[in-house]
């Protein structure tokens, strides 16, 4: 990763749990929060790949980082694993959302089957999540800090991501409520809203071959994709302490994207039948290499 713009030592103390944080941006925040210091938690659905991911990042910066295997979309693992790492040395002072699925899609080539698969990971997931966090925290009297990690399709949406959308747009809305509802209790919930940050998981569902036509770097005002260190130096931010004011607040980092060009897929719209059928089968395949690794 380049350079993290804090000093050494900052979030000494901090215990934070990451949402899928094996992988992809994920795993670039956590291993910023370990890199400054903190207690770091991993969940995601691949045991494998959080153990090694674990591993890695706890051997180059010597910070406690834990993988905890959970699928986020039962409400009842997703209680017994915060409660476990309640157990395992007290309560966590921040909690990320990240865990998502997305793919492109005709919404209507979209199945009732394909809609949760996205809306149960991303809506209903992360809600369960904040919410097993943030009982604990106001029955303990305990701060904490809520990040989701959103898109800007939440201000002028998504066509051809709508379920993906959809449930970004409603942890949008849950951030602004519980920032009120839980602001007495010194909890903060804000989001941040990433432009192109390439990542292969959700890269291989969102840009497949088929789909990239023209679709360059070229619509964002600062001519490039983002790098890793600073959508990490953001998440660090409002983790750290010195910034408890804010909240309630989704901050897009995005090179002026979205302001410029919509940022979304709108473009697509162009597209024809036997263009779509070759992105179905391409996110197809990523979907059956994923599922390979997964039983593992």
């Amino acid at each position: 990763m380049g350079d993290l713009m804090f000093r050494d030592g900052l979030l000494k103390g901090k215990r934070i749990l990451v949402t899928g944080g094996g992988t992809g941006l994920g795993e670039v925040m956590s291993e910023a929060y370990a890199q400054l210091g903190a207690t770091v938690y991993i969940c995601g659905r691949r045991a494998g790949v959080l153990d090694e991911t674990a591993k890695r990042i706890s051997g180059e910066t010597g910070a406690k980082v834990k993988g905890i295997a959970c699928d986020i979309r039962v409400a009842e693992a997703v209680d017994d694993m915060v409660a476990q790492i309640w157990a395992d040395g007290g309560a966590l002072t921040g909690l990320v959302n990240n865990a998502a699925g997305n793919f492109i899609s005709r919404t209507k080539d979209l199945s009732p089957r394909g809609f949760n698969a996205i809306a149960d990971i991303v809506f209903r997931g992360s809600f369960y999540v904040t919410l097993a966090c943030g009982k604990r925290w106001i029955e303990g009297g305990n701060k904490g800090s809520v990040i989701s990690i959103l898109t800007t399709w939440v201000w002028n949406g998504g066509p051809f991501t709508v379920p993906s959308a959809m449930s970004k747009a409603g942890l949008n809305v849950m951030t602004k409520s519980l920032a009120t509802e839980w602001g007495p209790h010194g909890i903060r919930l804000n989001a941040i809203a990433p432009g192109p940050f390439p990542t292969k998981g959700a890269w291989e569902r969102l840009s497949p071959q088929s789909a990239n036509r023209g679709e360059s770097r070229s619509g964002i005002p600062m001519g490039r994709n983002g790098e890793m260190h600073e959508l990490a130096n953001l998440a660090v931010f409002l983790m750290g302490d010195g910034c408890d004011y804010l909240t309630g607040q989704t901050i897009a980092i995005d090179g002026a994207l979205h302001l410029a060009s919509g940022g979304n897929f709108a473009q697509l719209s162009q597209l024809g039948d036997a263009d779509w059928e070759k992105i179905r089968n391409e996110v197809k395949s990523a979907n059956e290499k994923d599922r390979a690794k997964r039983s593992v």
